[in-house]
C-alpha cells in the first residue's frame, strides 16, 4: 500500500513519489534542506533557522559589559556569598574552602578587606542599578568637569597679591605694599626686565675694553643697574595705566576680577599718581643712567601699551600685533644700552639703532615679537569665552582657525631668527643646533594647536611650551655667546685672546712697514712714514 501525504512542508519537490513508502516519506519530511537550497526558500522561518545554524552566537551576559574585571570578581563573590547564605546546604565543603581561602592572614587585616569588599560591592551595585537617564546625566557632568579643568587658568600675580592684601589690616604698610605691587603686574615686569638684560649681556664687546689680556671684555655694571631699574619702573607705569583704563572689563574675567582697582583696594587717583611717578622715575633713570635713545624707547613702550594697545583690544584683533611690538622693544633697549658704551661716534640714535652693529638688537627684538603669538594665542583660546563676554576682540573667538595659523607661522619664524643671530656674530653656530631643538618643540605644539583648533589639550600644551621656550632660548644665547668659551679656555691656560680686529690691525701695520722699506731713501737718512698713512 502506497500512501501519499497531502503536504510535505519541508521536503523538496518530487517528480515521482510513487516508489516511496511511508517510512521514507517521514524521513524525508524530517530531513533538513541543504544550505544552498535553504537560502532560496521563501519561508522566513527556514531562512532564520539557516542563518542561526551557520552563524552561532554566544548569548551576552550582564558581566560582559563590566569594564572593571576586579569589580566583576567582587560582585561574583558577593553573589556567591548571598546564594550560599540563602541555601545553607549547597556545597558546604566548597563554602568552607572558600571561607578559609578568603580569611585574612592576621586579625589586623580583616577590617580592611571587609571594608574594601563592601565598598566595591556597593559601588558596583549602584552602577548596575543606575537608570539610563541618570547615567547620561552623570556622564555629561563628568565631561563638563573635565573640560573645565582643561580650560582653567590660574589667576595672575596681581589677583593673588590683591587677595593677600585684602586679608591684611586696612592701614598696614604691608597691605599698601602688596596693593601697589599688584598694580605693576610683577611677573610680566620681571619678564620684561629679563628680556632687556639678556641682550645687554650678550652684546659683542670689543677687546679694547678688556682690563687685561686674559680677561673677558665687559660693560659697566652701573649702567646695567640703571637699565634694570628704569625698565622695571617703566613697565610698572605701563601696567598701572593698563589697569586704570579697564577695571570694568577686568571684573568680567576670572583671571582679572581680583585686581586692586576691581576690588577697590586703591583709588583711581592714587593709581594715576603711582603710574605717573613710576613712569617719570623710570625714564629719568634710563636717560641719565644709560642714554637718551634708551629713554626714548622706554617712553615709546609706555605710550604704545597704555594709549594704543589697551583701547585697541575692544576695537580690532590688530591689538595682538601691537602688543607684540611692545614686547619686542625691551630687547632693543638692552642692546642699545650696550651699544652706547661702545659707540665710536657721538652715540646718536641713528648710530645706535641703525649702525653696523645694530643687527643683533633687531634680531632679538624679532625673537620676542614672534614669541608673543604662540604664547598669547594659546592663552586667549583657553579663556576665549571670557574675552568675548568682556568685549575684547581676540582671534581666539573671532577666527579660531586663523588663531592657530598665526601661532604656527610665528613659531616657524624662530628658526631663521636664531640662524641670523649666529650669522651676524652675536652667538656661535652651536646656538643654531641647540635652539633648533627647543624651537622644534614649540613648533610641534603649535602645529597640533592649529590642527585640532585648540582642542584635545593642545592649547594648554602650547601655552606651557611657550612659557619654557623663552627662558631656555635666552639662556642658550648667553651660553653660546661668540668667543665666550675661547676666552674661558684662554683664561684657564693663560694665553692672551687674539681678536679678529687685532689681527687685521697687525696685518695693516705689517703691510705699512713693507711699503716703507720698498720706498728708496737717501743715504744717511732714517726711514720716515709714507704720507697718508
Amino acid at each position: 500500500m502506497i500512501l501519499r501525504p497531502p503536504l510535505l512542508r519541508n521536503a523538496p519537490p518530487l517528480h515521482n513519489a510513487a516508489p516511496l513508502c511511508l517510512r521514507c516519506l517521514r524521513r524525508l519530511e524530517r530531513s533538513k534542506l541543504p544550505p544552498a537550497r535553504r537560502l532560496l526558500s521563501t519561508s522566513r522561518a527556514v531562512n532564520d533557522a539557516a542563518i542561526a545554524a551557520r552563524n552561532p552566537r554566544t548569548p551576552f551576559k550582564k558581566e560582559y559589559f563590566w569594564a572593571n574585571a576586579v569589580l566583576d570578581d567582587v560582585l561574583q563573590g558577593a553573589r556567591r556569598g548571598v546564594w550560599s547564605t540563602a541555601v545553607p546546604g549547597r556545597n558546604a565543603d566548597n563554602n568552607k574552602d572558600d571561607a578559609a581561602a578568603a580569611a585574612p592572614s592576621t586579625l589586623h587585616d580583616q577590617p580592611k578587606i571587609t571594608h574594601v569588599v563592601g565598598t566595591h560591592a556597593t559601588a558596583g551595585t549602584e552602577l548596575a542599578n543606575e537608570l539610563p537617564h541618570r547615567r547620561r546625566k552623570r556622564l555629561r557632568e563628568e565631561a563638563k568637569q573635565q573640560a573645565a579643568s582643561e580650560t582653567e587658568i590660574r589667576p595672575d600675580a596681581s589677583a593673588a597679591l590683591s587677595t593677600s592684601a585684602q586679608a591684611l589690616p586696612a592701614q598696614s604698610l604691608r597691605r599698601r605694599f602688596f596693593t601697589y605691587l599688584a598694580l605693576t603686574k610683577p611677573r610680566l615686569s620681571f619678564l620684561i626686565v629679563l628680556t632687556a638684560t639678556v641682550p645687554y649681556a650678550i652684546y659683542p664687546v670689543p677687546a679694547l675694553l678688556a682690563p687685561a689680556a686674559t680677561s673677558t671684555p665687559s660693560l659697566s655694571t652701573l649702567t646695567l643697574l640703571f637699565l634694570t631699574t628704569g625698565t622695571a619702573l617703566s613697565s610698572a607705569s605701563a601696567n598701572t595705566f593698563n589697569m586704570l583704563f579697564e577695571p570694568a572689563h577686568d571684573a568680567k574675567m576670572s583671571r582679572t576680577k581680583n585686581r586692586p582697582l576691581v576690588r577697590g583696594l586703591v583709588s583711581k587717583r592714587a593709581a594715576l599718581v603711582f603710574a605717573l611717578a613710576t613712569g617719570a622715575a623710570g625714564l629719568a633713570s634710563l636717560h641719565y643712567g644709560v642714554n637718551p635713545t634708551v629713554a626714548f624707547l622706554g617712553g615709546l613702550n609706555i605710550a604704545l601699551y597704555a594709549a594704543v594697545y589697551t583701547p585697541l583690544k575692544r576695537l580690532s584683533v590688530v591689538n595682538t600685533w601691537v602688543g607684540a611690538v611692545v614686547g619686542g622693544i625691551p630687547p632693543l633697549m638692552g642692546w642699545t644700552a650696550a651699544a652706547g658704551q661702545c659707540a665710536t661716534g657721538a652715540g646718536a640714535w641713528h648710530e645706535l639703532l641703525l649702525g653696523p652693529g645694530s643687527a643683533g638688537g633687531w634680531l632679538l627684538g624679532a625673537l620676542l615679537f614672534a614669541w608673543q603669538f604662540p604664547h598669547f594665542n594659546a592663552l586667549s583660546w583657553t579663556i576665549r569665552e571670557e574675552y568675548r563676554n568682556a568685549g575684547y576682540r581676540m582671534l581666539a573667538w573671532t577666527n579660531a582657525r586663523m588663531n592657530g595659523r598665526v601661532a604656527l607661522r610665528y613659531s616657524l619664524l624662530m628658526f631663521p631668527v636664531c640662524v641670523g643671530l649666529a650669522a651676524v656674530g652675536v652667538t656661535d653656530w652651536g646656538f643654531v643646533a641647540t635652539s633648533s631643538a627647543i624651537n622644534g618643540w614649540m613648533t610641534y605644539a603649535a602645529a597640533r594647536f592649529w590642527w585640532y583648533e585648540g582642542a584635545r589639550g593642545t592649547a594648554r600644551a602650547l601655552f606651557w611650551a611657550s612659557v619654557w621656550h623663552l627662558p631656555i632660548v635666552l639662556v642658550l644665547a648667553m651660553a653660546h655667546k661668540k668667543g665666550l668659551w675661547q676666552r674661558v679656555w684662554n683664561s684657564v691656560v693663560g694665553e692672551p685672546v687674539v681678536e679678529e680686529d687685532e689681527e687685521e690691525d697687525d696685518e695693516y701695520w705689517d703691510e705699512d712697514e713693507d711699503e716703507q722699506k720698498a720706498v728708496p731713501q737717501p743715504p744717511g737718512k732714517p726711514l720716515v712714514p709714507v704720507a697718508g698713512r
